[in-house]
Formats: C-alpha cells, sequence, structure tokens
C-alpha cells in the first residue's frame, strides 16, 4: 500500500503510474477521467489522493539548466531541493531560501505554498519564474512571470494539472553560519520579536508553548556574526537537535562554521530521515501585525495540545503576490507544529487553535494537518474566488479535482 511520509496517508487511488517521459505522462492524463500529480508524499494530508489515477513526477527526466544570463534555472518537477541545490551549487548557483526539509520535491513545495524563513525572504514559490504542465488534454502549457492569471497558476495544489518543470530565480553562491541559543522567556522574545527574527537571515524558534519560554532560537546568517547573547538567552554548547531525545547527526551544522548555503539553509541533512518520521504536522501562518496577539493565544491554549505536541516551530517569511500563497499580500510569521502521529487527537485540538488564530488572519499551510473549511478560508484569501474561476477555466471537466479541494476550495 502506497502511504505519504509519515504514514498517517495511505493513497485511495486504485491506479499509480509513473511514466518515464513527458510523452507519457501526457498519455495518462488525457485518457484519465480523474487523475493528480503525487511528488514526494511529504504532504500530510489527501491533497495529492485522487479517486482516479496517481502519477508519480520522479520517474520524469531529470533536468537542472541554468541560465546564467537570466539568473535562472529549469529543473523538472520531481527533483527534490536537495539534489538541485547540490548541483546548482557545484555550478556556482544558489536559491535564496530553503525549507527544513531538503527532501521535497520542487513541483510539491512549490504547489502547496511551503517556505524556509526570513524576514526578507518569500517562500519556495515566490521565486517561480516560470511553470510547465501537462494539462487536463494533454497539452502542455508554459506560463511566465508576467503572463496574465500567473500568480494563480503557482500555488494550484494540483488543481490545474502535473507540474513537469519549474523555472526559478538563482543568484550567485554563498557561505551560511548557523548559531544556537537557549532558553528565551516567551515575554521578551515578543517584546523584540522584530529584532529577534532579524538577527540573521534565517531564525527559527522553538518552543513546546506549555513552559512559556523558547527552548532554542536557531539563527542562520549570511556574512554578518551574530551577538554572543540574544536577550539574555546563552549561546549553546554544543549541537542541539529541536526534538529532546533525537540524534543530533541529522541535523546540518551549527556551532558557527561557516559553510555552503544548502548544508546550512535547512535543517535536517539529506541523508537522514528529518524528525522522527512518525509525526503529523499542522502551520498556520498569521500575519505579522497579529503575531502577539497570536503566540498569546497559543500560550493560553497550550494545556489543551501540549501532550500530543513533539515540538512546535515559529519563523517568517515575506509577502508575495500569489493567489493562494499563505503569505499572500502581507508579511507573516509561521507557527508549525510537529505532532505525534495521533490522528484523532490531533484533529480533535485543530478546531480549537483555528477558532484562536483563523480570526487574526491566520492561513492554514495547504500540506498538512487543518479543518477550516471552504467557507473560512475564502475570507482569508482575496484572490479566492479568482482561483476557483481560474480552476473552473483551465479544467472545466473537474479531471483534477480530489476531495481535498472540494472541501477546502469549494471545487467539487
Amino acid at each position: 500500500m502506497l502511504t505519504n511520509w509519515s504514514g498517517n496517508h495511505p493513497y485511495a487511488a486504485p491506479r499509480v503510474h509513473r511514466p518515464s517521459s513527458v510523452e507519457e505522462l501526457a498519455e495518462v492524463v488525457a485518457a484519465a477521467d480523474r487523475v493528480h500529480a503525487l511528488g514526494s508524499r511529504h504532504s500530510f494530508t489527501d491533497v495529492a489522493d485522487t479517486p482516479g489515477d496517481l502519477v508519480r513526477t520522479d520517474g520524469l527526466p531529470e533536468e537542472v539548466t541554468v541560465d546564467a544570463d537570466r539568473r535562472r534555472v529549469r529543473v523538472s518537477g520531481g527533483t527534490t531541493y536537495g539534489r538541485l541545490a547540490a548541483l546548482l551549487h557545484h555550478e556556482g548557483w544558489a536559491l535564496a531560501t530553503m525549507a527544513s526539509l531538503p527532501h521535497i520535491s520542487v513541483a510539491g513545495a512549490v504547489a502547496t505554498g511551503t517556505h524556509g524563513s526570513g524576514d526578507r525572504t518569500g517562500s519556495l514559490a515566490a521565486a517561480v519564474a516560470g511553470l510547465e504542465y501537462v494539462d487536463a488534454t494533454g497539452a502542455v502549457r508554459l506560463v511566465e512571470r508576467g503572463d496574465p492569471d500567473f500568480d494563480g497558476q503557482v500555488v494550484a495544489l494540483g488543481a490545474l494539472g502535473v507540474t513537469t518543470h519549474v523555472t526559478l530565480d538563482v543568484e550567485p553562491t554563498y557561505d551560511v553560519r548557523q548559531d544556537l541559543f537557549v532558553d528565551l522567556p516567551w515575554d521578551v522574545a515578543l517584546a523584540h520579536l522584530d529584532a529577534l527574527t532579524g538577527t540573521g537571515s534565517s531564525v527559527s524558534l522553538f518552543t513546546d508553548w506549555a513552559s512559556g519560554r523558547i527552548a532554542q532560537v536557531w539563527v542562520k546568517s549570511r556574512g554578518t556574526e551574530p551577538p554572543a547573547e540574544l536577550y539574555g538567552a546563552a549561546a549553546a554548547g554544543a549541537t542541539l537537535h529541536m526534538l529532546a531525545g533525537a540524534d543530533p547527526a541529522a541535523v546540518t551544522e551549527q556551532g558557527g562554521v561557516p559553510g555552503p548555503w544548502h548544508e546550512r539553509l535547512p535543517h535536517f541533512r539529506m541523508a537522514f530521515t528529518p524528525s522522527r518520521g512518525e509525526e503529523l504536522q499542522s502551520e498556520y501562518l498569521v500575519p505579522r501585525a497579529r503575531a502577539a496577539d497570536a503566540v498569546s493565544a497559543l500560550l493560553g491554549l497550550a494545556a489543551s495540545f501540549a501532550p500530543l505536541l513533539q515540538v512546535a516551530e515559529v519563523r517568517t517569511v515575506a509577502a508575495d503576490p500569489l493567489w493562494l500563497s499563505p503569505a499572500h499580500g502581507t508579511d507573516v510569521v509561521a507557527l508549525h507544529f510537529t505532532w505525534v502521529r495521533d490522528v484523532p487527537a490531533v484533529y480533535a485540538v485543530l478546531p480549537a487553535i483555528e477558532a484562536a488564530l483563523l480570526p487574526l488572519g491566520a492561513r492554514p499551510h495547504w500540506g498538512k494537518c487543518f479543518v477550516a473549511p471552504a467557507a473560512d478560508l475564502r475570507a482569508l484569501y482575496p484572490r479566492f474566488d479568482d482561483f476557483r474561476a481560474l480552476a473552473t477555466r483551465l479544467d472545466p471537466t473537474g479531471t483534477f479535482r480530489n476531495p481535498f479541494l472540494a472541501r477546502h476550495l469549494d471545487l467539487p
């Protein structure tokens, strides 16, 4: 039985294809009544499932082609970010950001609005300059930044087609250092939140919400050295994993040792299973202006969900124009939860968390566990109905529809 990465979701599709060429992919899509793309299987829900034909993209030919003049790279959609990053670095190029896991596929991460961290750094999707995808007729569509409705086709949840190639912005390669600090009270952090998240190019705050403290602050910096202490939080004296008792060999190098960007920006090394493997994840991205309210709400609710929590992470992401991006139109603070893998118990606490966060403008991460229906999400996305109209126009027969899109985007 084919399952997602963490093993909590068995795919319902009766047929799974792994085409070895775009032409073969086009034939599968054109012949299918219902079809959906499947990347690295890191989503925790049925967002990439279908009652029809699943199409794995990891069998398509790998392509990584850099256009140095335009500072762009064209990459096959099934390629993982870890693989892409290593090839780019070898050629002297880099991405502006990476997610905490390098194991995720480019097309899947872009389609769900996945992100790294940084006050001035957008999500992975914000770097997309072009897309190529197979539409419901089996034809290959090419869209580029600046084309009509381009901003509606990047974070698209697989609702428009199967992405074969993604073109991303790149820049010259660079080094990053990673420094850790420990034991920072939340009241101190909130008093200095803007300065705290600006300490490095990427900053992560790890907490359990119940103790009233931030256990670890991970500061990833380009070309600058962080302070010796951080608002009373001391520098860590050893390599730390954010999960208690987990093997620190799995995390990227710490201790302020500069190294290639792709070996510091992710939290985890490509050769290791991220976190502990058996987990669920949720994430809500709240407008930065409401971050203090959101943090206060979670501190107040912590007793109700803390027994299910392995760790929580707080990061920042810069605004982008993409219609279904959780960072659409506003800088956001991302509130991430790594849960134990207890599906009924986790879904039982999510309604209370969403009742506290969604009125503040928080948007759920599309690839992680949440319960908000389309009626609640519509109010959070100014271009929600524009996307629905675009999906209806580009896929009038509903070839790429699935239960997830019906629940959360009202696309039956």
